[in-house]
């Protein structure tokens, strides 16, 4: 692409913006880096790694990236010989920590079953150097210091400096507390001075202490003197504290050869995290903007669905749709210079170029963008004050430039095209250029102020008009693109809202050419038409969600009530059971009874009257010992039914037809537009339509297909059952379902916990929970939809 067009576009600050989510100087520094590919493998690759940093953002919140420095210098001296500083090597077990972190973050998504291909790659060539990180930590301060533990002899040295440090510190101290020497010294204190131990002592008695005099005052009336009781010691002292400087260069020397070993490594880990932080930055920076992921294509095809521009705050935003390269390579936006036409060139400009950057698009799910070789844009006002050139002149240079290079690969975004010259030889030249342009192949947004060109859309097959609403009554735009509606003058409306005088008006209109005026009349006309079809289409949406809320709502006390039916009929037949049982025993004692005074009193009771008695007993129910589990009349089926036959559910007393068996002895049945499940028992014949000769219909989506209550996952791969829980989700809300349950088993926990945190993540999703012990434990969740 061209610097100009990326300045022209404004890419870098899009950039600028980018950058701000990156976790490291590395990162930053590849956001810099970042240009827009002309490969459309690429292109699709990168739109693919940046969808996959979103999903993972979105899922975790966050990933680990902290601690990334930029230790490229330090490793590549180490592999030289340098001796590499305390600081130097802090940074490099800083980065060794982020490596072993980001590792363990992408193993663990692993663990979890998430797709993460791209980022798995990167996983696998991370090297955790963790003896290197655990030997720099043993000898370095979080600080920057040596520590004693670097080495035995490091430390012994550091204690024989204390105790040498004590005695000098005990010497000088004598000498300042004796009353004697108190008043030949200008403070009683010990300080330092070349790094030894000294006292201030006045000018006068200066001879009084001996030693060596190190440092004076500014006035001269104070010398700093070394005693001589303790330059012995002093010297003691420096001798070690270079003993001390030595045994700390012998270790940084061997920790930098440490560092040289891995040297490569370290290099290789930095590459893949500043490509791992990049990835991030711009999964981060998606979420910044409601990005969506554009399907990429190569053959110049443009849809953006709600485009907002990225530079522009969200709340302040006017979102557009915009389609170009199917049924019109061309778009001239006309209209008089009140704003939006320029905001529309750049916004789809800098969308082609985001989009080709690996960047996802502030718009709608379902949005495409096509691949451009080349992005040309003549933009703005180039009026050039050291060439001497006008602004048309200018605006030439550039159209000529662009005109040499234009093909069917390019983009080109011409704004006032033929501006600055003669209205009538401008709009000559601006259609001549367009011809050019279309003619090449190229996909072409232009806006114009020229009415000439209102009938150029008209007038050429793949070349569509727009222009940007204009609202009069508040005097300003408001910035909604309007495909398929030429720009429509608002000068006289503009003035008469003004103030202007109405005969100053009306005799400005007879000025205006009839074929003009039939013109703006025609606008006027396409533009109240446009509004009436926009009004009569949102009252139709409303209408469509009233039926769908009361279909849903229909939907859910059906279910409700059949929930409610079931567990009345369930508690009935525990009910009757018991009854059952009861009767039985006292039919049992009874007979025992009896027994007890056919053989205590002698009686003439017979066995075959006892036996017969217990079968009246048996008997007295025989709707309940019969028919337990059948709270309505048992229905005797004389017809094996099948899909399509037409039915009586008899609880209900209404008529349906049979769509599948979803049982052993239960069938989906749709009565209207509702659909329920019905016990075979519950069900009787009623006829069979005739096989008639069909053409094959379309497959039916949405409330028309079957969607059961409940998903079966058990046995499925991670990465499948996430999908088919994605797409069951999806049904279950067309279908206009409350509730719904999936099935995925206890297992190892894997899925059961991504089932959990997929749909509690479901913007469609008003509450998610495992299963009551009758419904299935923790092997099932159960969802309620909002």
């Amino acid at each position: 692409m061209l610097d100009r067009t990326l300045k022209v576009l404004e890419y870098e600050k899009v950039k600028e913006q980018l950058s701000k989510h990156a976790s490291s100087s590395l990162g930053k520094e590849r956001v810099q880096q970042l240009k827009p590919t002309i490969s459309y493998e690429e292109a699709v690759k990168w739109q693919d790694m940046t969808d996959e940093a979103a999903t993972i953002l979105r899922l975790k919140g966050h990933v680990p990236l902290g601690g990334i420095k930029d230790i490229r210098a330090f490793a590549k001296r180490s592999k030289i010989g340098s001796t590499l500083s305390p600081y130097e090597l802090l940074d490099i077990s800083s980065t060794l920590y982020a490596t072993k972190q980001v590792k363990k973050f992408i193993e663990e998504l692993l663990e979890e079953e998430l797709t993460t291909p791209y980022l798995q790659k990167y996983g696998e060539k991370l090297i955790v150097l963790s003896d290197l990180e655990k030997k720099i930590n043993f000898c370095i301060g979080e600080n920057g210091e040596v520590l004693d533990s670097a080495s035995e002899k490091l430390r012994g040295i550091r204690q024989q400096l204390k105790t040498l440090e004590s005695r000098a510190r005990e010497k000088l101290e004598g000498i300042i507390r004796s009353s004697s020497t108190q008043k030949m010294l200008s403070d009683a204190i010990i300080t330092i001075r070349n790094d030894r131990y000294v006292i201030p002592v006045k000018q006068e008695y200066r001879s009084a202490f001996g030693g060596m005099i190190h440092d004076q005052s500014a006035s001269g009336a104070t010398l700093f003197i070394e005693p001589q009781s303790v330059v012995e010691i002093n010297n003691t002292l420096n001798e070690t504290k270079l003993k001390e400087r030595q045994e700390i260069e012998r270790i940084l020397i061997e920790l930098s050869s440490e560092v040289a070993v891995e040297a490569d490594n370290l290099l290789n880990n930095v590459s893949l995290l500043t490509e791992i932080d990049f990835m991030f930055s711009k999964g981060s920076y998606s979420h910044k903007i409601k990005g969506s992921k554009p399907k990429m294509n190569n053959v110049g095809y443009i849809k953006l669905k709600k485009a907002r521009h990225p530079l522009i705050p969200i709340d302040e935003v006017v979102p557009n749709d915009i389609e170009l390269g199917k049924d019109f390579t061309s778009i001239v936006i006309t209209g008089p210079n009140t704003g939006g036409k320029t905001v529309t060139l750049k916004l789809v400009g800098l969308l082609t170029l985001m989009a080709q950057s690996g960047l996802q698009l502030p718009t709608l799910d379902g949005s495409e963008m096509g691949m451009f070789e080349s992005v040309y844009a003549d933009i703005g006002d180039e009026q050039s004050i050291e060439q001497s050139l006008s602004t048309f002149s200018s605006h030439m240079v550039n159209i000529v430039e662009i005109l040499k290079k234009v093909d069917a690969n390019s983009l080109v975004l011409f704004d006032e095209l033929g501006a600055g010259t003669d209205p009538g030889e401008g709009a000559a030249l601006a259609i001549s250029i367009l011809d050019y342009v279309y003619q090449r192949g190229a996909r072409v947004i232009a806006t114009t102020h020229y009415p000439e060109l209102k009938a150029y859309g008209y007038n050429r097959q793949g070349v569509i008009n727009a222009s940007v609403e204009f609202d009069v009554e508040t005097l300003s735009p408001t910035y909604k693109l309007l495909i398929g509606v030429p720009g429509r003058s608002n000068a006289f409306e503009i003035s008469k809202r003004l103030g202007l005088n109405p005969d100053v008006i009306e005799q400005a209109r007879l000025h205006i050419s009839a074929e003009s005026n039939q013109v703006e009349n025609m606008i006027a006309s396409l533009e109240e038409n446009r509004r009436n079809a926009e009004s009569e289409l949102e009252e139709a949406r409303e209408l469509r969600k009233q039926s769908e809320d009361l279909q849903k709502e229909l939907q859910k006390q059906i279910i409700e009530f059949n929930e409610k039916r079931d567990r009345m009929y369930e508690k009935a037949e525990e009910k009757a059971a018991e009854a059952i049982e009861k009767a039985k025993h006292e039919a049992e004692d009874i007979i025992k009874q009896l027994r007890r005074m056919q053989k205590e009193q002698y009686s003439t009771i017979k066995d075959h009257e006892l036996i017969e008695a217990r079968k009246r007993l048996e008997e007295s129910s025989p709707h309940l010992l019969k028919n337990k589990k059948s709270p309505v009349s048992a229905n005797k089926l004389t017809e094996k039914l099948s899909p399509g036959d037409e039915v009586k559910v008899i609880s209900l007393n209404q008529k349906g037809h049979l769509l599948e068996r979803v049982g052993d002895k239960e069938w989906q049945v749709q009565i209207g537009v509702m659909k329920m499940k019905v016990k075979e028992k519950n069900l009787e014949y009623m006829s069979r339509p005739k096989p008639i000769e069909t053409k094959p219909l379309a497959t039916v989506r949405g409330n028309d297909a079957h969607v059961k209550l409940e998903l079966d996952l058990r046995g499925e791969r991670y990465e499948d059952a996430l999908l088919k829980v994605e797409k069951y989700i999806d049904d279950a809300l067309l279908a206009g379902y409350p509730r719904v349950s999936i099935i995925h088993g206890k297992g190892t926990g894997a899925l059961r916990k991504g089932v959990q945190e997929y749909v509690k993540n479901h913007r469609s999703v008003k509450k998610a929970r495992y299963g009551e012990a009758s419904e299935g434990g923790t092997g099932i969740t159960v969802i309620e939809f909002k």
